[in-house]
């Protein structure tokens, strides 16, 4: 009961950190868009005024969103000049590290745009009790010399809860071509898109 009961808090919790940033940045963005279609308002009355031509609001909620993606785009180049990163970083530290969540926010948006590597090494296919079962997992650690692997399995939908195996070089397939940011993806998303991951396990068979 306790283990059932540790799952779903933990596959809750997963999707919750998951959703969370995509969340906020529709909200962000419509808030915008709410915004600048009211400061819009007095140039479609004025139009309306003028031309005696009555615009339809989606015109002016098309506008509003181009100019959020371009309020956007301007501020990521601002933010990549010394300047500006200098000023983000400033304010970063003092208000937006001390709210919540905003650290596991970040990393997760930082991993899944491949903006920040994620700590893994190399994606592999990890047979851990030896069934023929084959578990994604990420190499984390090695010793040659006694041919053992140190691979970490993560649950899904939540990657951020997972299983470490110490297991030897013939239980573990590598995959050189798949991305650590793709297989975490197939994780979150319970399977799907692991294809590719199939393809690399037939041609080492």
């Amino acid at each position: 009961m306790k283990r059932i009961k540790n799952f779903i808090n933990t596959t809750l919790l997963g999707g919750f950190i998951v959703l969370l940033p995509l969340a906020i940045v529709v909200m962000l963005a419509k808030s915008l868009i709410g915004i600048i279609t009211k400061m819009l308002k007095p140039i479609a009355m004025l139009i309306h005024h003028s031309l005696d031509v009555e615009l339809p609001q989606i015109f002016y909620n098309v506008i509003a969103f181009v100019l959020v993606i371009l309020l956007f785009f301007f501020l990521g180049l601002f933010v990549r000049t010394r300047i500006g990163k200098n000023i983000f970083d400033g304010f970063e530290r003092k208000y937006l590290v001390k709210l919540p969540l905003y650290s596991v926010i970040k990393k997760t948006v930082q991993q899944f745009s491949g903006v920040e590597k994620m700590p893994f090494s190399e994606v592999v296919l990890v047979d851990a009790y030896g069934s023929g079962v084959l578990m994604t997992g990420f190499l984390t650690d090695s010793n040659p010399e006694l041919g053992i692997y140190t691979v970490f399995v993560p649950t899904a939908p939540n990657p951020t809860n997972g299983f470490i195996f110490h297991v030897q070089e013939h239980q573990i397939i590598h995959t050189p071509n798949i991305k650590t940011e793709d297989a975490m993806r197939t994780i979150i998303g319970m399977g799907v898109g692991s294809e590719k991951v199939f393809e690399i396990s037939k041609r080492r068979k």
